[in-house]
C-alpha cells in the first residue's frame, strides 16, 4: 500500500503525539513498528560494536590506571589528547545462597537478629504457586500482590496479506 508524501516515518514519531500517531492506519503503523524495530536492532549492533573498540582500544590502560589506585572496580579517569577517558568497572557482588542461609541460622543460634547482618527476601515463582494445591494457595493469597508489565502490541500481516 502506498501512502501520500507528507506521511510521517520513523523521524517523525518524536514530533507527534501518542493520539496523532494512534488515529495513523492500522498498515503505517506495521510499517513503523517494522521500522523502528530494524532501526533499533541495527543501532544495538553498532552500539555494541562501538563499545567493543572503546574496550579494546581503553581496557589496559584503564586496567593499569585502577592497578596504580589499587582498585579492582571503579571508576578511572586519563587523559588522551584534548579528551578525558572516564573508564567504569562496576561491581557485582553476588552471594552463595545456601552458604548466606547457614550463616543467617547461626546469628539466630547465638541470639542475634539477622536483619542487622543481611536482608532477607522470600519469593514464590509464579509456576510453582500455580501447580500448588488450592488448599496451600488459598493461605498465601493475602501476600500476593500481582502486576502487570508494560503492555506489547505486535501487528502482524496476516496470511494472504501484506
Amino acid at each position: 500500500m502506498s501512502f501520500p508524501a507528507n506521511t510521517p516515518t520513523v523521524d517523525d514519531l518524536p514530533g507527534l503525539g501518542p493520539q496523532d500517531i494512534a488515529l495513523l492506519p492500522v498498515e503505517l503503523l506495521a510499517i513503523l513498528q517494522r521500522d523502528v524495530d530494524e532501526r533499533l536492532r541495527r543501532d544495538k549492533a553498532a552500539k555494541a560494536r562501538l563499545d567493543g573498540a572503546l574496550e579494546v582500544r581503553f581496557a589496559a590502560r584503564a586496567a593499569e590506571v585502577r592497578q596504580a589506585q589499587a582498585k579492582d572496580t571503579g571508576t578511572v579517569r586519563f587523559d588522551e589528547g584534548d579528551f578525558t577517558i572516564v573508564v567504569d568497572l562496576p561491581k557485582r557482588v553476588d552471594w552463595d545462597q545456601d552458604r548466606l542461609a547457614a550463616m543467617v541460622e547461626r546469628i539466630r543460634a547465638a541470639g542475634d537478629d539477622p536483619a542487622e547482618y543481611v536482608e532477607i527476601a522470600y519469593k514464590v515463582p509464579e509456576r510453582k504457586y500455580a501447580a500448588w494445591p488450592e488448599a496451600i494457595r488459598k493461605g498465601f493469597v493475602p501476600a500476593r500482590m500481582v502486576r502487570t508489565g508494560a503492555l506489547k502490541v505486535e501487528i502482524v500481516p496476516q496470511e494472504g496479506g501484506q
